[in-house]
């Protein structure tokens, strides 16, 4: 018998599931495989090291059959969770996707780039939102009130954790990724150094009745 769908705990099975789904949302929003030659250094950067480094704040959204077609992922301390992906994660991934040699010239070199500089996730200018997350649901999948139920299981995780706020950032392209955070009760961070491709978020991880 199909069980509804449910936003649960991620398991080491659903590595495969989670790297689909961000494959196919990577590009604001929409599926990144005509824009990569190898859409794995998405994965690589923004969704496969939070299940690795810090599993206990990942959460999927199941499908009722045991697959998941959603997820959010979150680091509790950004600047621990950039040291450790430095020592712990960067090791595991470098020799499939190796640092540009020069400035970065495809779309696949500047993830790659990103990918190998973590430190670039320390702004000093965050520090009163420590954490941070990143969230994606299969199309199909999405405006139907899950990816709210995401969102907030995480930011209770945060909460029991001590964890005061939580920011994120986002390409200003992607307009209905802003229009859901906006109703999720994020607010644009102001003076954070950052291109003008993309916006800082934040918010505080109480006042879950906002969501």
């Amino acid at each position: 018998m199909t069980e509804s769908p449910a936003v649960r705990p991620y398991r080491p099975e659903d590595h495969d599931a989670l790297d689909d789904i961000c494959v196919r949302t990577a590009h604001n929003g929409q599926d990144s495989r005509p824009h990569y030659a190898d859409p794995a250094v998405l994965t690589a950067a923004f969704a496969a090291p939070y299940a690795h480094l810090e599993p206990e704040l990942a959460f999927v959204l199941d499908d009722g059959r045991g697959d998941a077609v959603g997820y959010v992922v979150g680091a509790a301390d950004t600047v621990r969770f950039a040291e450790r992906f430095r020592t712990e994660w960067l090791p595991l991934v470098a020799g499939r996707h190796p640092a540009p040699s020069g400035p970065p010239a495809t779309p696949d070199e500047a993830i790659a780039w990103l990918l190998h500089h973590p430190e670039r996730m320390v702004v000093p200018e965050l520090a009163a939102w420590p954490a941070h997350l990143h969230i994606d649901l299969l199309p199909e999948w999405q405006g139907r009130g899950y990816g709210r139920k995401l969102m907030g299981t995480l930011l209770a995780a945060l909460a029991e954790r001590g964890v005061p706020a939580v920011h994120l950032v986002m390409t200003v392209a992607n307009k209905p990724a802003r229009a859901f955070y906006d109703r999720m009760g994020f607010e644009e961070i102001e003076g954070v150094p950052m291109d003008d491709s993309v916006v800082c978020l934040g918010r505080t991880t109480g006042d879950l009745d906002r969501l």
